[in-house]
């Protein structure tokens, strides 16, 4: 895997002997693009894709992005 140049995001627990190094920027950016999925799942509609088309779908997704970001 390093050879592709994957590196470790998520830390490891504190108990563990074998400490790896892990990239702290990408794991914050990581968290909060898990959190925006959370956020958008609170909406029904999304969560349960009742939208009949995809462009309804996605305009849709638009929206709600932008009831959260203005939260």
């Amino acid at each position: 895997m390093r050879a592709q140049g994957a590196c470790v995001v998520i830390p490891q627990r504190k108990n563990r002997l074998d400490r790896r190094p892990f990239d702290k920027a990408l794991f914050k950016a990581r968290h909060l693009i898990e959190n925006f999925f959370c956020k958008l799942k609170e909406f029904k509609r999304i969560a349960m894709r009742s939208d009949k088309t995809d462009r309804s779908f996605s305009a849709m997704i638009y929206l709600v992005a932008a009831v959260i970001n203005s939260r």
